[in-house]
């Protein structure tokens, strides 16, 4: 039983994602999801509320492995190194299946307002998640909320960069490096323009 649900869940992420592409999103029903699942109508419903849940399967995890990332942090760590340390603790769950769905999933949300629009509401939540965590590490509120901005800017370009390209990098060490570069551009915005470093 306990591995009939996780398979479940990918093929009916697969098929809808399948079927998104083929015929668009608006003119996929959850019962057409289903049946190229080889599931029931019932069982789409019981992992998720409707299609549009679908494609933020895993949403979740993510968001708690990004918190417990930064919670087992060392207790010296400065916020952006506590956001690494999330950033490193979701992108080692992510597995073959995200990187080979990615360009479709990608596509698929390009090609839909409403799932453009759910997808931000994902960010931003996952990004609530980094900034609370590190609000219970006595981080002052505004310095976690633009770590946690920072950290889901990374997390989006480094998935990008691992789903779209032959890139041999690991996601964690691509979100790694993104921040790395993120932090640098923030130190640019005390400069005056055109300045040498």
């Amino acid at each position: 039983m306990a591995r009939w649900e996780p398979d479940a869940r990918e093929r009916l992420v697969t098929a809808a994602l399948h079927l998104f592409s083929e015929q668009g999103y608006d003119d996929t029903t959850v019962t057409e999801i289903a049946e190229r699942a080889g599931l029931t109508k019932s069982t789409f419903f019981r992992h998720f509320p409707d299609k549009k849940d679908v494609l933020a399967a895993g949403q979740e995890t993510l968001s708690r492995l990004l918190t417990e990332g930064i919670a087992e942090a060392p207790e010296n760590a400065t916020p952006l190194t506590a956001v690494a340390a999330g950033l490193e603790r979701a992108a080692g769950a992510m597995t073959p299946f995200n990187r080979e769905l990615g360009p479709r999933l990608r596509a698929v949300i390009a090609a839909s307002t409403e799932l453009q629009e759910r997808d931000q509401l994902k960010q931003v939540g996952m990004a609530a998640a980094m900034a609370d965590a590190l609000r219970a590490r006595g981080v002052k509120d505004v310095v976690a909320t633009l770590s946690a901005e920072l950290g889901m800017l990374a997390f989006k370009e480094a998935y990008a960069a691992w789903v779209t390209t032959d890139n041999q990098q690991e996601l964690g060490e691509l979100a790694r490096s993104a921040l790395d570069r993120l932090h640098s551009a923030l130190t640019e915005l005390g400069r005056p323009a055109g300045r040498p470093q």
